[in-house]
This record gives structure tokens, C-alpha cells and sequence, in this order.
């Protein structure tokens, strides 16, 4: 089906663009407790976004607006998280991102430079008359940049109630942090690579959009 109707999915991703300015509200809090609930809220924001689109795809409510709203609500997520991570791993080397340390500003220009491209140029697409589906390496972009967020929530607030409670020097909580600094590090590392991949496979699949043979 398609159209411009307020169908269950596009309600739900509404739902995930109201909440966007909350989760960066939150994530940039300077309480555990607030920031644990960015990390919640992401999680359901996660979870929302792969219940819509199997809602859509099962009982046929794929529509025009759902279409618009689905890659709006997912750059204004990765909106509210990048830049409170940005602000608050400048704030000193204890708020630095493992692996990384303050988050870098390339990073950001990279991740939504490849972003507006790809939504100019599927724009234009659609101006000669071609639709550009989200792709495979698409997808494992988004998944990646999806741990890493979720990894990142998760460290800044139980790094704070760890040494609050003075365990940051405990055997158990070092070989987490390995773990966990891995997680952040690696995630971080795949979602940039796979971002520029992506983008180059979008151009290339798709380059007779602007006349370019293969």
C-alpha cells in the first residue's frame, strides 16, 4: 500500500523522532541515572525502528510518508548521539572514548558527509526516475553505527558509577572495560569503514544515474 496515510509504522517513527531531542537532552546530562536512560531510550528507539519496518513489510503498510520518515528519524538519531559524544569527549581525558580518545571530528564529517550525499543523490535519482533502495552494505553501516551508540551510552554512565562506588581499580571491572573499550573501538572502526564503502557502492551500482557507463 502506498500513500501518505498515519499508518501503526509511521506512528512509531514519529515516536523515534520525538524522542531524538530527549535521548541528546540525556546523554548529555551530568547524572549516571540520566544518561542510563539515553542508553534505554536508545535501545527502544532500536528496537522500534526494526519493529516498523516488519510491520510495513507484513501486512503492506508501506507508504509515501514512511518512506520520508523512516531516514529522517534515523540521521536525527545518529544527530542526538554523535554530538553529545563529540561535546563530552573534549571534556577531558577521563570522558576520552576508548581506543579513540576524543572523539574525532573527522569522524562526524565522514559519517554525515556520506549521508547528505547519498540523500542528494538519491534525490536526483528519483528526478530521472529511479528509485535507490537501501542496500545491503547500507544496512550493515547502520548496524554498526547502532553498537557503537549503544556501547558508547552504556560506558559514559557505568564509568561514572564505577568510581563512585571506587571499584575502577577491581580485577572484574578491568577486564570489563577491555572488553567494553573493544567494543567501542572496533564498532567505531567498522561503522567508518563501512560507511565509506557504502557510499562508493551506492555511486558505482548506480552511476548510469548521471550517465556514467561501466
Amino acid at each position: 500500500m502506498s500513500g501518505s496515510r498515519l499508518t501503526l509504522p509511521n506512528v512509531i517513527t514519529v515516536a523515534r523522532i520525538a524522542v531524538c531531542p530527549l535521548i541528546f537532552v540525556l546523554a548529555l546530562a551530568p547524572g549516571a541515572g540520566e544518561r542510563l536512560w539515553a542508553f534505554v531510550l536508545f535501545l527502544v528507539a532500536g528496537v522500534s525502528d526494526v519493529w516498523d519496518g516488519w510491520l510495513a513489510r507484513k501486512y503492506g503498510w508501506i507508504t509515501d510518508l514512511g518512506k520520508l520518515l523512516d531516514p529522517i528519524a534515523d540521521k536525527l538519531l545518529l544527530a542526538a548521539t554523535f554530538i553529545p559524544f563529540y561535546l563530552i569527549s573534549h571534556r577531558g581525558p577521563e570522558w576520552h572514548l576508548p581506543w579513540w580518545g576524543p572523539f574525532p571530528l573527522w569522524v562526524i564529517l565522514v559519517v554525515f558527509g556520506r549521508e547528505f550525499l547519498i540523500t542528494v543523490f538519491r534525490s536526483y535519482a528519483v528526478a530521472r526516475g529511479v528509485v535507490i533502495p537501501a542496500g545491503a552494505s547500507g544496512k550493515r553501516k547502520a548496524v554498526y553505527q547502532s553498537l557503537f551508540i549503544g556501547g558508547v551510552l552504556f560506558w559514559y554512565p557505568l564509568v561514572m558509577f564505577v568510581d563512585a562506588r571506587g571499584w575502577s581499580a577491581t580485577a572484574a571491572w578491568q577486564v570489563w572495560a577491555a572488553f567494553h573499550g573493544m567494543w567501542i573501538g572496533v564498532t567505531l572502526a567498522a561503522a567508518v569503514l563501512l560507511t565509506v564503502y557504502s557510499m562508493l557502492d551506492y555511486l558505482w551500482r548506480y552511476r548510469s544515474v548521471v550517465g556514467v557507463r561501466g
